[in-house]
C-alpha cells in the first residue's frame, strides 16, 4: 500500500560514516560488531540537556482548583495507606529528567533497566509501577578491557576484560612511553557523586567521547570507541536483548547480552559469573537477583573477584579492585576458593566483579560476549495479590534462576567458570548449550531487514518505528502465565460472600454451525496466594478461571499488563491502547487478543464500591456492568479496575466504541473465529450501553458538556466529531462482526441505526471542509481536531467500507495537515490538537493547545489509508524532529504523552506512541484485512421491518443475561 510518491519524502539519513571512520568501520566488520546503515546516532560527548516540563496558564489554573484540591488531598489519603496515587502531580522525583536516555535491556514483564546512550543504567522498573530514573551508579554491571603492550613493536597483546556489577569499561595499556587507564564511558554524569576516594571517583573517567558513538535500534545497541582512550585502539560493544516478535518464550526472559569487539584479536570466549545475593526489596516486595557472566576457554584465563565496596570501611575498595587491575590485569585465582562472603548492611553498596584475559596476534580481531539477568520471580501488588512472572514457566521460581539466564543467553559447549554470590561461593560447570543471543541475533534482523531494505520508507521512519517499541520494555510491565486463581467464592477482604454462576453462550455462525460453551467464572485473589506457572496455588481445589474461553491450547500466550506510562500508573489504560495496540497486534498477537478478552470479561462485571471523582467532587460506583473500563487498576489490577478517579468514566463516550472497534479489527486481522465467539456478549452489551447517550433518539450519541473522553480536560457539547465519529464506526464494526458471527437481527439493528447516524452525523458537524469540532455553540465548536477521524483510522485498518466519502475523508485530513500541522513551526512540531479556521491554535484548554505525539502518528496513519502518504510522512516526521533528532527537545526512548508549542512535555515514557505501529499497519495490511468481500459488508445485511424493534424485543440485556457473565472477589453480577 505504499506508493511511489514516498520516494519525494524529506528523509533524515544518518549514514554510520558520518560518526564512525571508514577504517573502523572495516575492521568492526565481522559478528556484527559494525552498526547498522539504519539507526538513531548520538555521540558519546553530547550534551544531555534538561528536558523541560509543561506548566499550565493562570486561566487553566484558575478552572483546575478545585480538582487540584481534591487531587492533592487524596495522593496524601492514598500516601497514608503506603501507595503511590495513579495520578501524582504533587510528588517530584529527585533526579531532573535529561536528554539521556538510551536502548532499556531485558525483555517484555520481568522488570527493565534502561541504559543511556552514554552508558549509565537508570530507569530501574523491577517493582511493578515503581521507577527508579537515576543512575544507580553503585549498582551497575560493567565491563573493564586492560591491555598490556609488552614491547614497543606491539609483538604481543594482552587483552583484558572486566565485568562487575558496574555498567562502565575499563581500558588499560601499558607499553613503551604509553600508559592508558579509562572507564570506557565519559565522566561527567549527574549519577557520579564524590563517593570518597575510596569509591568509584577514584577510578579513571578519562573518555571524552568526542570520538566514540552510540547507534540505536531496538532491541539493539551498538557503542563504537573510534580510537579513544587509545589512538590505536577500535572497540565494538553491542547490545542485544531477547525481544523477537511471535516468540512467547525468549521474549519474556530478564537478561541482556554485551558483545565486545575490537582490532587486535582472535575470537575468545571468556567465562565467569557473579549473581548477588537474593535481598528484599522496599516495603517487602519479593527478592531480585543479579547476574553477570562471560565464558572461558584455553587460551582465556577468567579470575573474579567476589565482593568489593564503595566506602573506606570495605575489605576490599574500589579503589583497591582499580589498582589491582592496572597493575596485574587480573584478580587471584584462588578467589575461586573463597567461602560465602557476608552479607551487606542494610544501605551499603556491593559489588563483584569477572575478568577474563587473553594474548592476542598483532592486528587481531577478539570478540567478548557478556550477560546480564535478574531475577524476581514473583510479582506482588499492593493490595494484596502476587503471581509469578512467565519466565518462570521455563526458568521456575527460584531466584537463582538468573544464574540460569545469563548462561543460556552465551554458552555453547565451553567450559564455565565463575562465582555464584547468591550462594557467595565459586562455581564450576559444563554446559552444552547454543548462545541464545546468536539466535536472537539472527530472528531480530528476519524481522527488521524487510522494513530497513525499503527503499521506499524515509530513513528517519525506518528506526524511529523499532525504538518506539522501548515502550514495551521500559514504560512498566508485567507478563504472568498462568490464568488467574478461582478459589472459594469469598471476599477474604471483606467477609463478603460473593456468587457467580456459570453461564452459557450460543453463537450461530454464518456457515450454520452452532457453537455452544459453558464457562465457570468464580473468582477469588486471595492477598497472599501465589499463582504458579502451573495455574495451581493453595486453592488449587477450585477451578481456574477462564477468559471467557477455555482453550486447549497449550501456550495462550499468558496475561500481559503495561503502563498508562510511569507518571499515570495506570495497568492497560484502554482508551490509549486503542492507539498502541497496533504494536501488539502486529509483533504479539496472542498478548492482544487476550488483553481484549480481559477487557470483555470486565464488560460484563460490575463493582458496586463506591468512588469519589475528583473533578466535580461526586460519588459513583466504581464499575457499572455493560461500560468498558478506563484500566484493570493500578493497586490489584484484575481485580480493582479503574484505578483513574478524575471522572466517572461509565459516562465516557469512546470507551465502548473503542472496545468495539478494537475486537472487530483483531477478529477480522487473525480469523480467529473461537476469539470472535469469546468476546462476542461483551460486544453487544458494550453497544446497548451506549444507548442511553442517545438523548434525542437520532441513532447518534451526544456528549454531556464535559471533557468525557480520552481528551480529559477538553470540554465537549453535544454531538461531537471524535466520539461521534467513532460510534458510526462501532456500528459499522458490530454489524459486520454480527453478521460473520451469524447474529443477523442484530446485524441489521446496528446497520439500520448507522444510516440514520451518519445523516445526522453530516448534517450537524460538516461545513463544507472538515467536521466541527462539536454541535456546540462554544468558541471553540468549529475548531478542527487533529483526531477527528479516529473512527475512519479504524474502518480503513479493519477492511470495512469507508465511513464518508472520499472527498469529504481527503478534504478533512488535507485541512488538517494545512492547519494543525504545517501552521504549527513549519510542520516541525507534529499535530496541534485543535486549530481555529483562523489559524490560531486552539487555547480553550491544556490539551487542545498540545501535540500528542501518539495522535499525531495516528493521523498520519489515517492519511496512509487515504492515499496520502507524502502528508502522512510529513505530518509524522514532525514528531522525530522534535523528539528525536539531534535538533529537537531530547525525548528519545521517552517519548511523551505531549509537548507544548514550546517543547516542554507532559508524561514522559508514555504508551501512545506506539501508534507509529499504526503507520506499519496501513503500509502492510494483512492479507485477512485485504482481502475484503467483493460485496461490500454492509450490503450484505438487509434491513427487515423489525429490526428497529431488536433492541427491546431481543435486546443485548436479556442475550448478554444468558451469555457468559464473570465476577471478581470484587464484582457483583448483575443477571
Amino acid at each position: 500500500m505504499v506508493s511511489g510518491n514516498l520516494f519525494h519524502c524529506r528523509k533524515h539519513s544518518w549514514p554510520p560514516e558520518e560518526y564512525v571512520g571508514r577504517a573502523t568501520l572495516q575492521l568492526l566488520d565481522f559478528d556484527s560488531a559494525a552498526p547498522p546503515e539504519q539507526a538513531w546516532r548520538r555521540r558519546l560527548n553530547s550534551h544531555a540537556n534538561i528536558l523541560k516540563e509543561f506548566s499550565v496558564t493562570f486561566m487553566e489554573a484558575i478552572k483546575m482548583v478545585r480538582l487540584g484540591i481534591r487531587l492533592w488531598s487524596y495522593v496524601r489519603e492514598e500516601a497514608s495507606h503506603g501507595r503511590k496515587a495513579p495520578i501524582d502531580p504533587f510528588t517530584r522525583i529527585s533526579c531532573k529528567p535529561s536528554a539521556s536516555q538510551g536502548v532499556p535491556l531485558g525483555g517484555m514483564g520481568s522488570g527493565s533497566i534502561s541504559r543511556g546512550f552514554r552508558g549509565e543504567f537508570r530507569q530501574w522498573q523491577i517493582v511493578p509501577g515503581t521507577c527508579e530514573p537515576s543512575p544507580v551508579m553503585a549498582n551497575q554491571f560493567s565491563m573493564h578491557c586492560h591491555v598490556l603492550q609488552h614491547d614497543i613493536y606491539g609483538k604481543d597483546w594482552l587483552l583484558n576484560i572486566l565485568c562487575s556489577i558496574w555498567l562502565y569499561i575499563f581500558i588499560s595499556r601499558d607499553g613503551g612511553n604509553k600508559h592508558y587507564a579509562s572507564v570506557l564511558a565519559p565522566g561527567q554524569h549527574e549519577g557520579l557523586g564524590k563517593a570518597g576516594d575510596q569509591g568509584i571517583d577514584s577510578w579513571g573517567w578519562n573518555l571524552s567521547g568526542q570520538h566514540s558513538t552510540y547507534h540505536a535500534l531496538f532491541p539493539r545497541a551498538w557503542t563504537i570507541y573510534d580510537g579513544e582512550p587509545d589512538p590505536e585502539l577500535k572497540i565494538s560493544c553491542r547490545q542485544i536483548s531477547p525481544f523477537i516478535p511471535h516468540n512467547y518464550r525468549d521474549s519474556s526472559l530478564p537478561t541482556a547480552v554485551f558483545v565486545y569487539t575490537n582490532s587486535i584479536g582472535g575470537i575468545s570466549h571468556l567465562s565467569g559469573d557473579h549473581v548477588n545475593e537474593p535481598f528484599l526489596t522496599a516495603r517487602g516486595n519479593p527478592p531480585v537477583t543479579f547476574a553477570v557472566a562471560a565464558c572461558e576457554t584455553q587460551n582465556v584465563n577468567v579470575t573474579v573477584l567476589p565482593c568489593f565496596g564503595l566506602s573506606e570501611g570495605s575489605c576490599v575498595t574500589a579503589k583497591g579492585m582499580w589498582g589491582t587491575m592496572v597493575q596485574d590485569g587480573q584478580f587471584d585465582r584462588e578467589n575461586f576458593k573463597s567461602g560465602p562472603s557476608m552479607p551487606s548492611s542494610p544501605g551499603e553498596a556491593l559489588c563483584a566483579a569477572v575478568s577474563a584475559s587473553a594474548w592476542v596476534e598483532p592486528h587481531g580481531k577478539c570478540t567478548v560476549a557478556f550477560a546480564l539477568a535478574w531475577s524476581s520471580p514473583k510479582v506482588k501488588f499492593l493490595k494484596g495479590s502476587s503471581y509469578h512472572r512467565r519466565y518462570t514457566k521455563f526458568y521456575g521460581t527460584s531466584e537463582g534462576a538468573a544464574q540460569d539466564l545469563v548462561h543460556d543467553a552465551l554458552m555453547s559447549m565451553y567450559l564455565w567458570f565463575g562465582c555464584v554470590l547468591y550462594s557467595n561461593e565459586p562455581n564450576i560447570a559444563f554446559r552444552n548449550l547454543d548462545a541464545d543471543y546468536k539466535r536472537w541475533e539472527e530472528d531480530i534482523e528476519k524481522w527488521q531487514n524487510p522494513i530497513l531494505r525499503d527503499d521506499r520508507l524515509p530513513e528517519w521512519y525506518k528506526f524511529t518505528l523499532f525504538n518506539e517499541l522501548y515502550f514495551l520494555v521500559a514504560g512498566g510491565t508485567v507478563w504472568i502465565d498462568s490464568r488467574l486463581p478461582a478459589p472459594d467464592k469469598r471476599n477474604h477482604r471483606n467477609g463478603e460472600k460473593t456468587d457467580v454462576k456459570g453461564t452459557e453462550a450460543e453463537v450461530n455462525l454464518s456457515d450454520g454451525a452452532l457453537v455452544k460453551h459453558t464457562t465457570t467464572s468464580d473468582y477469588y485473589s486471595e492477598d497472599e496466594s501465589v499463582v504458579n506457572h502451573e495455574g495451581s496455588n493453595s486453592y488449587s481445589q477450585h477451578h481456574p478461571i477462564t477468559l471467557l474461553n477455555e482453550e486447549n491450547d497449550s501456550d495462550d500466550g499468558g496475561r500481559f499488563l503495561y503502563l498508562e506510562g510511569v507518571e499515570y500508573v495506570m495497568w492497560c489504560t484502554y482508551d490509549v491502547h486503542f492507539y498502541a495496540s497496533f504494536a501488539l497486534l502486529e509483533l504479539f498477537p496472542k498478548i492482544e487478543l487476550n488483553i481484549q478478552r480481559d477487557f470483555a470479561k470486565a464488560v460484563l462485571s460490575e463493582d458496586g464500591r463506591k468512588v469519589k471523582f475528583l473533578a466535580e467532587g461526586n460519588t459513583g460506583i466504581r464499575k457499572l456492568r455493560g461500560a468498558v473500563p478506563h484500566d484493570l487498576g493500578t493497586h490489584d489490577p484484575w481485580n480493582e479496575m479503574n484505578a483513574y478517579n478524575i471522572h466517572d468514566t461509565s459516562q465516557w463516550k469512546d470507551l465502548n466504541p473503542k472496545f468495539v472497534l478494537q475486537v472487530y479489527r483483531d477478529f477480522a486481522a487473525t480469523g480467529d473465529m473461537s476469539f470472535g465467539v469469546d468476546v462476542w456478549p461483551a460486544v453487544r452489551a458494550a453497544m446497548e450501553y451506549m444507548e442511553q447517550f442517545d438523548r434525542d433518539g437520532d441513532c447518534l450519541i451526544e456528549n454531556d458538556g464535559f471533557p468525557d473522553q480520552t481528551y480529559d480536560t477538553w470540554t465537549v457539547h453535544g454531538v461531537s466529531a471524535y466520539c461521534g465519529c467513532l460510534w458510526l464506526a462501532a456500528l459499522q464494526a458490530a454489524a459486520a462482526m454480527a453478521l460473520q458471527l451469524g447474529d443477523k437481527p442484530f446485524a441489521e439493528y446496528c446497520k439500520g441505526k448507522f444510516l440514520k447516524a451518519k445523516s445526522v452525523f453530516e448534517e450537524k458537524l460538516w461545513n463544507g471542509s472538515y467536521f466541527n469540532y462539536d454541535s456546540g455553540s462554544s468558541s471553540n465548536s468549529k475548531s478542527i481536531q487533529t483526531d477527528q477521524l479516529a473512527g475512519q483510522w479504524y474502518t480503513a485498518s479493519s477492511g470495512l467500507p469507508s465511513l464518508f466519502d472520499e472527498a469529504q475523508i481527503k478534504s478533512t485530513l488535507q485541512k488538517i495537515f494545512d492547519f494543525n500541522v504545517m501552521k504549527v513551526k513549519g510542520g516541525r512540531m507534529g499535530a496541534v490538537n485543535g486549530m481555529h479556521p483562523n489559524g490560531k491554535v486552539d487555547e480553550t484548554c491544556m490539551q487542545s493547545r498540545e501535540i500528542w505525539t501518539g495522535v499525531t502518528y495516528g493521523v498520519a496513519a489515517t492519511m496512509i489509508l487515504a492515499g496520502m502518504e507524502k502528508e502522512a510522512f510529513t505530518t509524522a516526521e514532525g514528531i522525530f524532529t522534535a523528539g528525536w533528532s539531534e535538533e529537537g527537545y531530547g525525548y528519545w526512548f521517552q517519548t511523551p504523552e505531549a509537548w507544548t508549542m514550546d517543547g516542554h512535555f507532559r508524561s514522559l515514557i508514555y504508551m501512545r506512541p506506539l501508534s507509529i505501529w499504526g503507520m506499519q499497519w496501513a503500509l502492510s495490511m494483512p492479507k485477512t484485512v485485504l482481502q475484503a468481500p467483493e460485496i461490500n459488508i454492509m450490503d450484505r445485511i438487509s434491513i427487515s421491518p423489525s429490526a428497529a424493534a431488536i433492541s427491546h424485543e431481543f435486546g443485548v440485556r436479556k442475550i448478554t443475561n444468558k451469555a457468559k457473565c464473570f465476577g471478581a472477589a470484587v464484582f457483583h453480577c448483575s443477571c
